[in-house]
């Protein structure tokens, strides 16, 4: 067999000595031959595709957990599937970083443009709801899990844009009381999904424009909004997806209503 010295290995599969070691240490890449004598590793140029394999995964950041899991599995099928995953983490990454960077973007901005506040008195109504006690980080995907539940349930019959009530503990405690909702005439029980009264409230109401990531920045604005021209009440911060992802693919066109409760004196 044709061995090649770790040094020349290294520079076949970009893969510097000092890795190599750590990867023979993890028993992830094992050299062909060890020289007993020396302890010199020596690696077979069949080892290469192997190397250049860990090599990609490990630039996309894929843990050595995996990539062992990777490597060893002889199922295409699962190979294929770990890689995904990780691609999707990946890709969940980047969405978090964008919307990160439009807020600051916009949190920097020397003077920012006013926000356009409407006082709203909304009425009591019944509505299809699913509801729970989440923590912040499932908010996400809690409530992709409520929205598909409800369009399910409700179908054709609703009545206008979904939307949601979300308790102070959700934000002060990082857990709470959520809710997300369908308006419709004859709310259905289905699964989670069950009949909900939305009390009346008075709400100072702003529209946030774009991915909903980006979303606290519109809050802060609204909530000095409030400071400054209602008096706050407590309650619930409602939510109302005007336009969102089951409206059109593009996050730019999303249109999500911010309530804040209030008590109006005029």
């Amino acid at each position: 067999m044709r061995v090649l010295t770790i040094g020349e290995f290294s520079r076949l599969t970009h893969l510097s000595v000092r890795t190599l070691r750590r990867y023979h240490e993890a028993a992830l890449l094992e050299p062909a031959v060890v020289d007993e004598t020396t302890g010199y590793r020596y690696y077979g140029v069949d080892q290469i595709p192997t190397a250049q394999v860990i090599h990609r995964l490990r630039e996309l950041d894929v843990p050595l957990s995996d990539v062992q899991r990777i490597l060893r599995t002889p199922d295409p099928g699962v190979r294929a599937t770990l890689v995904a995953d990780h691609l999707q983490r990946l890709e969940d990454v980047l969405d978090r970083t964008r919307a990160a960077v439009v807020s600051l973007r916009r949190l920097l901005r020397p003077d920012p443009a006013p926000i356009d506040v409407e006082l709203r008195a909304e009425p009591a109504r019944t509505v299809a709801a699913v509801e729970a006690v989440i923590g912040h980080r499932d908010v996400a995907t809690w409530f992709a899990g409520a929205m598909a539940e409800l369009e399910a349930a409700v179908g054709a019959a609703a009545t206008g844009p979904p939307g949601g009530c979300y308790d102070n503990a959700l934000f002060e405690q990082e857990r709470g009381h959520a809710l997300v909702y369908l308006p419709t005439a004859t709310p259905p029980r289905a699964g989670r999904v069950h009949p909900v009264t939305l009390p009346a409230v008075e709400l100072a109401v702003t529209t946030h424009v774009g991915e909903h990531d980006g979303a606290e920045v519109t809050y802060g604005e609204l909530g000095t909004w409030v400071v400054e021209n209602a008096m706050s009440v407590a309650g619930p911060v409602r939510e109302v997806y005007a336009v969102g992802p089951r409206d059109t693919s593009d996050p730019a066109a999303w249109r999500t209503e911010i309530g804040w409760p209030v008590f109006r004196v005029t």
